[in-house]
């Protein structure tokens, strides 16, 4: 890993540990930048094994928040376990050619799926109003960090040899270096109090870097420059349409039983009685009854 590889893991890291919001922590992540910058220093070729990196950065975040939340391992434990997971998926990749078709028609699948399986807990568990139904926290975990116990410049330096350490691992990766957790190794650790909602928020952007990977993958012989161009245009298309907000059913405050009567009120939208017209009276009862002279 180049230097300037390591400054970009350590700004990534960095802006990460100093948003409180785990949804914009999960999507800062998720920006392909180390994606972009090993593309752009190693030359390696986007193919089908790349793009079911993408499986691998999530099986990363799932083996930490199972091994630090469930099974209580330390976080750095934990950190150590989610990267022997995606080293021994990056071997099995390497080891044989896959075409690109069909491997992304089977991360498109597996995201459907994932999905799916994210927002029936969430309607089991009652999302709350106005949050995106896979998006929920996890219980026991805030959806906005607190403040670190860390000084600014011990974490920097801390940030800085970490990915020092991670650009060397790497290196070992050959072609897999590519989607390899550069900055994800760190972010593990930032986000421990929060690492399952973290892992749910990043699932559901993880789609926008197949989009990434897609359109380099598609231009990647005409020039790099082109590619990465179409592959960040993807990214963003991708990410407009995850992040765009849902039409709610029912009236403003989400009640999908407004009563017709408020739909004839009049131009104020009261539902109340009104005045009567042509020597007209109205009942107790709120309804009005019209009488013709």
């Amino acid at each position: 890993m180049t230097w300037s590889a390591v400054l970009l893991v350590t700004a990534v890291v960095w802006a990460v540990s100093v948003i409180r919001s785990v949804r914009l922590r999960a999507f800062v992540y998720s920006l392909p930048l180390p994606m972009t910058l090993a593309l752009v220093t190693t030359g390696h070729r986007v193919e089908g094994a790349q793009v079911l990196g993408v499986l691998g950065l999530n099986l990363f975040f799932v083996t930490v928040a199972l091994t630090h939340r469930r099974l209580r391992w330390p976080v750095l434990v934990a950190d150590l376990a989610g990267i022997g997971v995606y080293v021994a998926m990056s071997v099995a990749l390497v080891a044989v050619p896959v075409p690109f078709e069909p491997a992304l028609g089977a991360v498109v699948a597996l995201w459907l799926a994932a999905m799916l399986v994210l927002r029936r807990r969430a309607r089991a568990a009652g999302p709350a109003a106005g949050e995106p139904e896979t998006a929920g926290p996890a219980a026991g975990e805030p959806e906005s960090t607190g403040r670190e116990s860390l000084p600014a410049p011990v974490k920097l330096v801390v940030i800085f040899a970490g990915a020092v350490l991670t650009g060397l691992l790497g290196e070992l990766l050959r072609a897999m270096v590519v989607t390899f957790p550069y900055a994800g190794v760190l972010v593990a650790v930032e986000a421990r109090r929060h690492l399952v909602t973290f892992s749910r928020h990043f699932a559901r952007n993880s789609l926008a870097l197949v989009g990434f990977l897609t359109g380099y993958h598609y231009l990647q012989d005409v020039s790099p420059a082109v590619a990465l161009v179409a592959g960040w245009a993807a990214f963003a298309l991708v990410s407009i349409a995850l992040h765009l907000p849902r039409r709610r059913r029912g009236g403003p405050d989400g009640d999908p039983g407004a009563h017709p009567r408020a739909r004839r009120g009049g131009p104020d939208g009261d539902a109340g009685p009104h005045p009567t017209h042509h020597g007209g009276s109205a009942r107790g009862d709120g309804q009005l009854r019209i009488t013709r002279r």
